[in-house]
């Protein structure tokens, strides 16, 4: 009985960890753009002024890029911000959100 329970919650598991692994190569690809800004490892040290993103919560980063993208979001950067952002669709956002929380 457990192990057709371990079974299928593998089963059951498994797509979502595709779903996962083409998230984050969709999200690098993605996140060309950004490490011109924030490095590739998402921890610049050439520009110290810039936010350290790489490792950042998925789920800070999703909301933090629609709210630049929707104009919500103020401060010192926003304007640069929310001019990268409004390109992204919510899936672009959900897949560099995948992948600097990866770095």
């Amino acid at each position: 009985m457990r192990a057709m329970l371990t079974a299928s919650l593998l089963l059951a598991c498994f797509p979502a960890m595709v779903q996962a692994a083409g998230s984050l190569a969709a999200g690098r690809e993605k996140y060309t753009q950004c490490a011109s800004c924030h490095g590739a490892d998402g921890r610049s040290i050439v520009m110290p002024q810039y936010p350290k993103i790489g490792g950042q919560n998925a789920e800070y980063v999703v909301n933090a890029l629609k709210a630049y993208r929707d104009g919500r979001r103020q401060g010192t950067y926003a304007e640069i911000m929310k001019e990268v952002a409004k390109q992204l669709s919510d899936s672009d956002i959900e897949n560099l959100a995948a992948y600097i929380e990866s770095l």
